[in-house]
């Protein structure tokens, strides 16, 4: 087990594409850490960067305190589950599961040892002596992470593995891939576009955005306190509302005034806000932070119902709030409301969430 450090790390390729930028990071020694972002951000090349599948361009990486940059990937002690298993086709899962201990010349018993191991973890006994067609795709998965299991790593580099998988078999394997944790707590670094993925399986989460970092921090954190709107908005589902405000002072208070909207800023918020007086900021509340009926003072507005998505035990409100869409969620599926009908909304004061139009970042 090792902690992994990157440090500065940056990738080029040519003169015009600047993929990874100064990524900074301390990944330690058992922890579970996931990169995510849009396709494009960069996260897999950091990933095949950490495998040494990829040659950085300045930066160093270093695993378990080794500096590991000039390191061919067979010698860096890592083990990778990719998106589309890279099982081989013609041997059995046996032979799959043994495949990188006998490429190192280890001695049949401790294959075998190694390969029960992984076998009683995973719950894949019966499919030893078939190939790699003949299993569903969650099969297919569950052999891929049992051969990392067999190699014993000092870390796990996982791929986008869940992406070629269905939702409900995407379900079942992020529950195994948490079990597996449990069992086998080898540093970890999962990337995904997935942000329920990032949510449900990260110690800690890496927000990228155009080959940068954009926020570091627990699931918790980056939901709760987004540093940014990009991670304001990426972070969550449904996805953050947001809505152009102008702040104005009225009798010594502040509010968020927009077209069928003028909502008090919550007074923990106004020495952040007061510079902002008579500027337009974002302002950002999540569609489960908005609620049906009378809430808190000043945070009351009327909307028009425009759709309803239905849940089943749930529905989601598409209003219209002056010239703003937004949506609200967990919405009672028997609350018999209609599209057209009018409704009254308030936000919890305390969820709400501002960010300069210049900048971006939040308004603290």
């Amino acid at each position: 087990m090792a902690e992994v450090t990157l440090t500065n790390v940056n990738k080029k390729y040519g003169e015009t594409h600047h993929a990874v930028k100064d990524f900074s990071l301390s990944i330690a020694e058992h922890e579970f850490v996931v990169l995510v972002g849009p396709s494009g951000c960069g996260k897999s090349t950091t990933l095949r960067m950490v495998a040494g599948l990829e040659d950085i361009t300045d930066g160093t990486i270093a695993i378990g305190g080794r500096v590991v940059n000039e390191l061919p990937p067979k010698d860096r002690d890592v083990a990778m589950v990719f998106q589309n298993y890279a099982l081989y086709q013609h041997m059995t899962v046996y032979d799959n599961l043994a495949f990188g201990l006998r490429n190192k010349k280890a001695p049949e018993q401790r294959i075998r040892e190694e390969i029960d191991r992984a076998v009683k973890i995973l719950g894949i006994g019966e499919l030893l002596e078939r190939k790699p067609r003949q299993l569903s795709g969650g099969q297919q998965q569950r052999v891929a992470l049992g051969r990392c299991i067999v190699r014993n790593p000092q870390v796990f580099l996982f791929d986008e593995p869940l992406s070629n998988l269905d939702a409900m078999l995407r379900g079942q394997m992020r529950l195994e891939i948490k079990r597996l944790r449990k069992r086998v707590p080898t540093t970890s670094i999962f990337v995904t576009h997935d942000q329920v993925e990032a949510m449900t399986l990260g110690d800690r989460v890496v927000v990228m955005k155009d080959g940068r970092i954009q926020q570091v921090g627990t699931p918790l954190e980056v939901y709760n306190a987004p540093g940014n709107r990009f991670v304001a908005g990426f972070i969550g589902a449904p996805l953050m509302n947001f809505i152009e405000v102008t702040i104005k002072q009225q009798d010594g208070a502040l509010y968020a005034n927009a077209p069928g909207l003028n909502i008090r800023v919550p007074a923990q918020r106004e020495s952040g806000l007061r510079p902002q007086c008579d500027r337009t900021v974002s302002m950002g509340i999540r569609p489960e932070h908005l609620v049906l009926g009378d809430g808190a003072a000043g945070s009351l507005f009327e909307a028009g119902v425009e759709l309803i998505e239905q849940l089943g035990s749930e529905v989601l409100l598409n209003v219209i709030v002056g010239e703003t869409r937004l949506t609200v969620s967990r919405v009672n599926a028997e609350t018999g409301i209609r599209v057209g009908d009018r409704v009254r909304l308030s936000m919890l004061p305390e969820r709400m969430h501002f960010f300069d139009r210049e900048t971006n970042l939040a308004i603290l």
